[in-house]
């Protein structure tokens, strides 16, 4: 892999993924392109490096020619997939009680390759409120109240304070690389 294109990835990564790197978020979902990137390598790469402060990266799928990715803070994630409101709306989707993250990560990576309707339960990994969760998969994605980072359906005061506070962090993150620091540097690992 070249150093342009570790570069380019650290740089998609850290725009699509900075509220869960900077830990303020469980997990960021992000798409790339397998054509500029040899995702597995880089995946690979970012894990060797950050899985000692608790970050990971997880395919999830190749859809055509993009590969879809979490990137997750473990602690952050397993607390909240042991949230009983979590696990009850989980449960709904065939995420058995005794699922411990991992195994829910490859359920949620079965559905979404299955095909189909997309799995929206995925809010919930990504740490959007249940509410938010449940209000869109009622409404099919409409009548929301705000659409931010995700469609917001309950608290939008709190939602625009988590979109600004996510902003915030990726405008730091994305700053530090644009400065010469690579991700690794930038997160202090």
């Amino acid at each position: 892999m070249s150093q342009t294109e570790k570069r380019s990835f650290e740089k998609k990564v850290a725009f699509n993924s900075a509220p869960a790197l900077c830990g303020i978020k469980c997990a960021s979902l992000l798409s790339l392109s397998c054509e500029e990137f040899d995702v597995c390598s880089n995946a690979a790469l970012f894990n060797s490096r950050a899985c000692k402060c608790g970050l990971e990266m997880r395919l999830l799928c190749y859809c055509g020619k993009r590969a879809l990715i979490m990137v997750f803070g473990r602690k952050l994630l397993d607390a909240r997939l042991r949230d009983g409101e979590v696990r009850a709306l989980l449960s709904r989707f065939g995420y058995d009680d005794t699922l411990d993250t991992d195994a829910c990560l490859e359920r949620l990576s079965e559905r979404i390759m299955k095909g189909g309707d997309f799995p929206h339960e995925i809010g919930l990994f990504l740490g959007y409120p249940v509410d938010d969760v449940k209000g869109f998969i009622e409404n099919g994605g409409e009548n929301f109240k705000l659409c931010g980072c995700w469609k917001v359906y309950s608290d939008t005061e709190g939602a625009k304070r988590a979109f600004r506070s996510f902003d915030r962090c990726r405008d730091y993150l994305c700053s530090k690389l644009n400065k010469g620091l690579d991700i690794y540097q930038a997160l202090g690992i």
